[in-house]
């Protein structure tokens, strides 16, 4: 029997930031038993993932081995640890979820979208509680994030002690959730750590982190200054902003609705769970028209520029019976995260163009991240002394960086991208092996994996078109007359001002009429040299080369 290791394996959220799935073994080469450390989503977009609804990371080393995992542990709600829960638990061979109470309620209304038990999720209380699975002994430890109850994980086996931090931020006022804890990290750490693997979103923002409680006061000033109908949009997870526009609102003498099935779930899930006690009384979408304008505050979802969500609905025109208008104010109390920038200066526009003001956090005034910035990562690695740091929840960059601040305060790092699993057993961590891995796509309602084809296909044919030929050839063999073709997402005329559909089938018929029998007779070689010179013709009309379908029917 080889002797037992300790390894590390992240799948996602590792080289990237979202869909974050992180992996622990235990036990002898190639038989440890496992642990999963969330199970998170990233968000397509239309330039590299057109029509898909989500992605996941690629489970499929793990549902090789779904015998030898021991439990799923969820640190915190957001969709990026907790979205794919529902949809990857059978290839994970169903084993326990567990989960702080809020991620757990979250959990669990996602697991019942799937037909699972409720009973599937099971809720576990903070440290010094802890829960056994296989060799590994698992507590969750408070953190200050931007969604209440964030937890980081203390993993400890008899290959020593692991802390992954999950998302967090030094915030020792954060308004819901629990504050951070300097002594009781600091505790964790005095009989050694092996490996800190730790979140590096902010790792190239130099200055101190803020508080969530500077916030409020910024906002309240906004909302008592403003006129007319106010709409402000952030995180629903972030309850704590959530819980103080609302305050504000009521302060100002504004009424609040809640626009947004997120919106709504996260305010009913913390005020289930008794996180959040204090939230001001809601007005409901149909009280809206029968108030003046200037005592209303709409709290919507869309913050990120989300087509379908309140945010786009209400700048389309109207959401929910309620339209905005010149002399509103729409506010972001939001950062909005590198890659939809696209979709909020759309809406951003469109309000323009209502007339609605827009306000965004451009001056740090309404926002504050829920990550550490790098004073806060000293902090943490300072606090805990570990014997190496393991960077996550970061791009590649953001991941060298922390091993480069990490190594220069004098602790060894280990830049472990997705697929990369890492040995922590001994003094020095190594490479023990590389795992393929990539994504999984949700399209509508079917699992469909990267190196499928499917979305490269749909990319090809949205960049270069679509042109369908069809050809149907007689009982005798011969072409039963001229091919004709069919384009999509092409332009009707090219070079020389004729339509491009007639040059197509015209440099097609001329092909057949010069064809031989042998050639005809060939369903593929007549395929292929139909195809051919469909996209020649194209290139030189149009400067294209589009996808080409060829259909052949031959009469029996």
């Amino acid at each position: 029997m080889s002797e037992a290791r300790l390894i590390y394996l992240p799948l996602g959220g590792a080289g990237e930031i979202g869909m974050n799935c992180y992996v622990y073994g235990y036990g002898p080469a190639e038989d440890e038993r496992l642990i999963v450390v969330d199970l998170g989503v990233a968000f397509p977009d239309m330039d590299s993932s057109p029509g898909v609804d989500l992605i996941f990371a690629d489970v499929s080393w793990l549902e090789a081995r779904k015998d030898r995992i021991e439990a799923i542990f969820i640190t915190h709600a957001h969709e990026d640890h907790v979205g794919a829960v529902g949809h990857l638990y059978e290839r994970l061979g169903g084993v326990p979820i567990y989960a702080r109470a809020f991620t757990a309620e979250i959990a669990r209304r996602k697991m019942q979208e799937h037909g699972y038990s409720y009973t599937t999720v099971k809720t576990v209380g903070k440290w010094p509680d802890t829960v056994t699975a296989g060799p590994f002994t698992v507590g969750f430890v408070p953190v200050s994030h931007s969604i209440p109850e964030s937890s980081g994980l203390v993993i400890d086996s008899k290959g020593g002690r692991i802390l992954h931090t999950g998302d967090f931020k030094i915030d020792v006022n954060p308004g819901v959730g629990e504050p951070f804890d300097h002594d009781l990290w600091r505790s964790l750490g005095k009989d050694g750590v092996t490996a800190l693997v730790c979140d590096s979103t902010n790792v190239f923002s130099k200055a101190e982190g803020r508080s969530e409680s500077t916030v409020g006061p910024e906002i309240e000033k906004f909302l008592q200054t403003a006129s007319g109908m106010v709409a402000a949009t952030t995180f629903a997870s972030n309850i704590s902003r959530v819980r103080t526009i609302a305050q504000a609102a009521e302060r100002a003498g504004r009424s609040v609705c809640l626009l947004g099935r997120s919106m709504r779930r996260m305010v009913e899930v913390a005020t289930e769970v008794g996180i959040l006690d204090d939230f001001p009384s809601t007005i409901s979408p149909d009280d809206v028209p029968g108030l003046p304008r200037e005592n209303v505050l709409l709290l919507v979802t869309g913050s990120q520029g989300e087509r379908r969500a309140a945010s786009a609905q209400l700048a389309n025109g109207k959401y929910m019976g309620i339209k905005m208008k010149e002399g509103d104010t729409f506010l972001f109390s939001s950062k909005t995260i590198p890659g939809n920038e696209r979709g909020v200066i759309h809406i951003m526009n469109q309000f323009s163009e209502l007339g609605v003001d827009v306000v965004d956090d451009s001056d740090g005034l309404y926002h504050v991240s829920g990550h550490a910035n790098r004073p806060d990562l000293d902090v943490m690695r300072d606090l805990v002394k570990p014997q190496t740091l393991i960077p996550m929840h970061g791009e590649h960059r953001h991941l060298r960086e922390h091993v480069k601040i990490s190594e220069a305060a004098g602790v060894q790092g280990v830049l472990a991208v997705n697929g990369m699993m890492v040995d922590l057993s001994g003094n020095q961590p190594t490479v023990a092996e590389y795992i393929e891995t990539g994504r999984t796509y949700l399209d509508g309602s079917v699992k469909i994996g990267q190196l499928d084809g499917i979305v490269r296909d749909r990319l090809r044919m949205a960049r270069n078109g679509h042109v369908i030929v069809t050809l149907i050839i007689d009982e005798d063999g011969d072409p039963l007359g001229d091919p004709w073709c069919e384009l999509m997402g092409l332009p009707e005329t090219g070079r020389n001002n004729a339509p491009l559909v007639d040059v197509l089938e015209e440099d097609l018929t001329q092909f057949l009429n010069r064809a031989n029998d042998k050639t005809i007779a060939d369903d593929s070689k007549l395929e292929k040299e139909l195809r051919t010179i469909a996209r020649k013709s194209a290139q030189a009309e149009i400067g294209k080369k589009p996808e080409v379908t060829v259909v052949i029917s031959r009469l029996a």
